[in-house]
């Protein structure tokens, strides 16, 4: 058995030569980032040579040439395109030339050395006033920099210059009046591995660190002299050595000498810091750098200067004995992570209260009465601009911020104005997703490392043979709802290798869980909230696997309580397996039930196989295979509508009887079994008849298949009835009032309701295409609607058309997002759409008008 100890640093641990990104986002239907969304990396291919500047160059083909100004058109590595001065537009004495071989100098050079500027014979004869118009050029010259054209670093690009052995200067993490020097160990495209000095033979985690060159807190060396900054150590590594031995190193730095080569210039295209209007006490959103997936409540606790300002993560433990601070961290103006109060709540984003938070729910407004607080207010903060190429489901390379030497293949998960989620690939414990802003210099275009020569961490192939023993994950109290891993959970993960080692043997444990995202989600599974999930869940116990597994399927369906519903044990079965007590909100409504979990690891696959059944997705939707490229089901192929057709399961008796006065079940059981099946009457309604239809108010039981979903939640132990159920009574009784007339008592109906095929819920097609009663003016008619083809061979992108041409084309993305075909869309009802799709009664009745039309239509033109 595998017993390998839990690492969280680790790689995927893949031979680098069989990960192609071409193949990958082809055989995965994928898209990359485009490149040019990565400034700082388009910054660092920059050469420092750019078109428009100046240079001297020796003119070419003449016996007697001296040297002539021109200008740079473009530049191709150590490669320059030329044109003399004087040419002005005419690109036919256009030239290249090498740097490295070209007699090429700054503009001034020659009258500095006595060397005549003349210019060549096509100047010559375009301008017989060469002498003005080569005054003219050296007065607005923009010459090219002396040290790219000549001496030892001519041709080198920027880079080239922060070489292995060269020093520099790295602002304190926490106070920007400190500074140290740091010696460039690997330079990697511009992402530098720097050592801090007199830190040899230090614990790797504080002597070393990642950063690219652009970080606004890096400098050449002598910048702290030259700022007035004082030099010492990092706070992590001053107490490892004393203060004699620091200032041994201090002495060997004052005697090193300075690298000419790398100047302030080197680092001129950084982001400006500019001002800010930050003060002590103001509470702020901020993501938590310890853990760079959670955005947590911080304070500015100290201000610098106008431009520096400290920043700690709240730690409301700090009054108990030996409890640790939360995290601090310097900030700027434009620094990223930091975040307006309420900004997770508009963004529609998870916010973790402090550690040591008392209540289940958080709340600003009592938080600041509490702490005696103001929050910052919003001009504080830099005017995010949407204007970024980074959507979901694209891929980049992103470094692992648990692991800075691995960069991995990422996938973008969620996009909130200038933040993304990443879910990392290839590692070898899930964490979860991180939150990274789009500017980020930890982020890169595909095949970045690949360029750069660098290892990319990358997923797998389908061997999922080989198992990783990781620590269980388990949500932690009083966190709502369990999308991510808490940090707590994530930082034993790390620290405590042994544990997890220790999970790895025997029955009891639970193999890893995997969420294949991209298998059918079935009709409870919402899709997008699916796609949000861990990778995977597991190893551990099975017991507590399963339950973490199970959790986050109910907090990813439509309706929560629905699907803890179909999971609840009868009475028959309860205790004939393991049970446990699962919860879901819904309505703010907390619902409870016992569901069955298996114990022992050989039949957690036909467990978690069987409980996808039941929710009528894809039976490898979740389980201990991992679907990399085709589900073996072939379930992508198949719209909600047939999957549920072929591979659905049938709707077995109810489980629990609901509160006395709301229905007899068995007098409704009799009823449906005395009805013949004629699919097409569940979506046509005949005008003949329409006025002898049932007219139960919808939300009744008597109504249509709604009965199950309407008082699904009566058997689950919770504290106040049916809240849907009176919520679409109300609403249906109010439009049944208005436009239907008085309903016919059983001795008028006669045998009436034997004809009935299909009772229904009365929706908005009912009173359009209901006669008008004599009483009740005649309202208009609407327009006829034409159909080209039949709704029923409708696939779901000719409902998003069909939908995006009526007055209800906002609503286009829930048809899309919810996979409704042509069939589906025919057996939609007012009772269904408000309560699948989350509408108003309002816009449900302005969309079930267009659905009314379409039916009628499809009746009209095509039914037999």
């Amino acid at each position: 058995m595998n017993r390998e100890p839990v690492e969280s640093d680790g790689g995927s641990g893949q031979d680098e030569g069989d990960f192609n990104w071409d193949d990958f986002l082809e055989e995965n239907s994928l898209l990359a980032v485009p490149h040019h969304a990565f400034k700082h990396v388009d910054l660092s291919l920059q050469t420092g040579l750019s078109p428009g500047m100046k240079l001297e160059v020796r003119v070419r083909g003449e016996a007697d040439a001296g040297y002539w100004l021109a200008s740079i058109v473009t530049t191709c590595s150590q490669l320059l395109l030329l044109r003399y001065e004087g040419y002005l537009d005419d690109r036919r004495a256009d030239f290249w030339c090498d740097i490295m071989t070209a007699d090429l100098h700054p503009v001034g050079w020659s009258r500095q050395h006595g060397q005549p500027l003349k210019p060549p014979e096509g100047v010559r004869e375009k301008h017989e006033n060469w002498e003005s118009l080569l005054e003219t050029a050296l007065s607005e010259a923009c010459s090219a920099p002396a040290h790219l054209l000549e001496g030892p670093h001519r041709g080198k690009n920027p880079l080239d210059l922060l070489a292995s052995g060269s020093s520099v200067e790295l602002q304190d993490g926490e106070d920007p009046g400190a500074a140290w020097v740091a010696v460039i160990e690997e330079n990697v495209g511009g992402r530098l591995r720097l050592c801090y000095a007199g830190a040899e033979g230090l614990p790797q985690k504080h002597a070393r660190r990642w950063v690219f060159y652009l970080h606004p807190f890096l400098h050449p060396l002598g910048w702290a002299q030259e700022h007035g900054c004082s030099l010492a150590p990092p706070a992590a590594l001053r107490g490892l050595r004393s203060e004699e031995e620091w200032e041994e190193v201090r002495q060997r730095i004052s005697a090193q000498p300075q690298d000419s080569a790398i100047t302030e210039d080197l680092f001129k295209d950084r982001p400006a810091i500019t001002t800010h209007c930050f003060t002590e006490g103001m509470k702020l959103e901020a993501v938590d750098p310890s853990s760079p997936y959670c955005i947590s409540p911080a304070t500015v606790t100290k201000v610098f200067s106008d431009k520096f300002f400290l920043v700690e993560m709240d730690d409301l433990r700090g009054e108990k004995a030996g409890a640790g601070r939360g995290a601090s961290f310097l900030c700027h103006h434009g620094s990223a992570g930091i975040l307006p109060v309420q900004w997770s709540l508009k963004n529609g984003v998870q916010l973790s209260p402090p550690p040591g938070y008392q209540g289940q729910d958080f709340d600003w407004a009592d938080y600041l009465k509490k702490c005696g607080a103001e929050a910052a207010p919003l001009h504080c903060f830099p005017t995010e601009d949407g204007a970024h190429e980074l959507g979901e489901s694209m891929m980049l390379e992103a470094v692992n911020p648990l692991s800075p030497e691995h960069i991995h293949v990422a996938v973008v998960t969620r996009v909130r104005g200038q933040h993304i989620w990443l879910r990392l690939e290839g590692v070898k414990q899930a964490i979860p997703e991180l939150i990274v802003h789009v500017d980020s210099m930890d982020i890169f275009p595909v095949s970045w490392c690949e360029t750069n020569g660098y290892s990319l961490q990358h997923p797998s192939k389908p061997q999922v043979q080989k198992q990783r023993r990781i620590a269980v994950v388990q949500p932690e109290k009083h966190r709502a709802p369990p999308r991510a891993t808490p940090p707590d959970t994530i930082k034993q993960q790390e620290n405590s290798q042994s544990d997890g080692a220790g999970q790895g043997n025997g029955k009891y444990c639970c193999p890893k869980i995997y969420f294949n995202h991209r298998c059918f989600s079935g009709p409870y599974l919402n899709k997008g909230r699916i796609a949000e999930l861990p990778q995977s869940v597991g190893p551990g116990n099975c017991v507590l696997v399963l339950k973490e597994v199970l959790t986050l399927l109910i907090n990813a369906a439509y309706k929560p309580s629905r699907v803890l519903r179909e999971l609840q044990l009868d009475a028959e079965s309860r205790w004939q397996d393991h049970g446990e007590t699962l919860k879901a909100k819904y309505k703010g409504k907390s619902y409870r039930a016992t569901v069955e979990i298996v114990r022992t690891a050989d039949r957690v696959t036909d467990f978690c196989r069987k409980t996808c059944i039941r929710l009528e997705c894809c039976p490898n939707l979740f389980g201990p295979r991992m679907v990399l490229e085709r589900c073996s089901e072939n379930c992508s192929v198949l719209t909600k509508t047939k999957y549920t057709h072929y591979y659905g399961k049938k709707k077995s008796k109810r489980i629990g009887r609901p509160p006395g006065g709301h229905t007899n079940l068995e007098g409704g059981v009799k009823r449906v079994g005395k009805r013949r099946k004629r699919r097409k009457h569940f979506f046509v309604h005949k005008k003949k008849r329409s006025t002898s239809l049932d007219n139960t108010p919808a939300g009744s039981p008597q109504g249509s298949g709604e009965e199950e979903d309407l008082d699904e939640d009566d058997s689950l132990s919770e504290d106040s009835g049916s809240e849907a159920q009176d919520e679409l009574l109300d609403d249906s009784e109010q439009s049944e009032k208005k436009s239907q007339p008085p309903s016919p008592t059983p001795t008028e109906t006669g045998r009436r309701p034997r004809r009935r095929r299909k009772p229904h819920s009365p929706s908005y097609s009912d009173n359009e295409n209901r006669p008008p009663s004599p009483k009740s003016p005649r309202g208009e008619v609407p327009e006829k609607l034409i159909l080209d083809s039949s709704p029923l061979e409708w696939t779901v992108a000719d409902v998003v058309r069909f939908i995006r041409t009526t007055d209800c084309s906002p609503l286009a993305r829930i048809f899309l997002d919810q996979e409704i075909d042509g069939q589906a869309l025919l057996l939609l009802t007012l009772p269904t759409v408000q309560e699948c799709m989350g509408l108003k009664l309002g816009p449900a009745i302005k969309l079930c008008h267009h659905i009314e039309r379409v039916k009628l239509a499809f009746y009209q033109q095509f039914a037999s």
